[in-house]
């Protein structure tokens, strides 16, 4: 998990999209973000020149070169002198503007890389926080098979030998995409969303019992694979001895309490494996049940309302 990036990292990552010119302060590369100071500190990861709540990395636009030229000599100096000691971990100027000697100066000497891009300000603000927020976002890597079935991100997990690898091949089989197999790596890049990509090492590729490891693209096609997808479901293979024998199971289904991922919970279905049993249109079914309950629609909760209102006329 990634806790902290550096200048380097930002610029290494960011050079190609943003038209980066490293101007100076080269040996300031080192200087790193830590994911804490999201929490800790007032100000942004980026922003426009601010000298009361600094930014990690400060953008310096037209605006902000002009009201430098207003300053008089002593306190330009001071006001830079002050900007270095916040030790921020980039300066960035924009639209190719022209750097002010002392800027660079000050730069120079402080060690603090000072950067330029053609990139109007807020596109630079935009990519920059964009980026930074998503670099140091919690991350957890979970076991089982991460699928898009009728465009909902879908988790299947279970034991080891439950058959989740088999039946992501036959979801597979049946137009649907594989985004990751056995450690699909989650990151909440928002409050309410867990966004599910696939390790690069595990890129593409689906083991099964007896067959080993296959490249579904080459199999299948590109359409067979989708790089991410947001989680909005678990579906747990059990077997038939661990499931309720309650009488109400069989009205609502095996429907468990949310598990907790990060800081999200994640609705979870629990479908048990027996021979005979199509856990591929019994998975599909579950995705598609999850998406009636999301519009506001719960089968079980429409029969239980009209068994209610029977017996009451029944005793009428």
């Amino acid at each position: 998990m990634r806790t902290r990036i550096s200048a380097s990292e930002v610029f290494d990552e960011l050079h190609d999209r943003l038209e980066l010119r490293w101007l100076t302060g080269q040996r300031g590369g080192e200087r790193l973000l830590e994911r804490s100071e999201q929490l800790t500190r007032r100000p942004s990861l980026a922003g426009y020149l601010n000298v009361i709540h600094p930014n990690k990395i400060q953008i310096i636009g037209a605006a902000e070169l002009a009201w430098l030229d207003t300053l008089d000599a002593r306190m330009r100096w001071e006001k830079l002198e002050q900007i270095m000691g916040f030790a921020p971990m980039a300066l960035v100027i924009t639209q190719n503007q022209t750097c002010p000697t002392d800027l660079r100066s000050a730069c120079e000497e402080s060690n603090t890389p000072l950067w330029v891009s053609p990139k109007r300000g807020y596109e630079l603000l935009n990519l920059l926080q964009y980026h930074l927020a998503l670099s140091l976002a919690p991350r957890v890597t979970l076991h089982g098979v991460f699928m898009e079935i009728y465009s909902i991100g879908v988790l299947i997990t279970g034991e080891s030998g439950a058959g989740k690898s088999e039946l992501a091949l036959e979801l597979i089989s049946r137009g649907h995409r594989l985004v990751a197999d056995d450690a699909p790596e989650f990151t909440q890049i928002a409050p309410d969303v867990l966004d599910g990509t696939c390790p690069e090492m595990l890129q593409d590729m689906l083991e099964v019992r007896g067959l080993g490891v296959m490249n579904i693209r080459q199999m299948f096609g590109d359409t067979a694979v989708k790089k991410n997808k947001y989680l909005r479901l678990i579906v747990h293979l059990m077997r038939v001895g661990d499931v309720s024998s309650a009488a109400m199971s069989r009205l609502t289904g095996e429907t468990a309490e949310p598990r907790r991922v990060l800081d999200l919970d994640v609705p979870e279905f629990h479908l048990p494996v027996a021979p005979g049993r199509n856990l591929a249109v019994l998975t599909e079914a579950a995705v598609r049940l999850h998406i009636l309950r999301v519009k506001g629609s719960d089968p079980a909760a429409a029969f239980l309302a009209r068994h209610a209102t029977l017996l009451t006329m029944g005793q009428t």
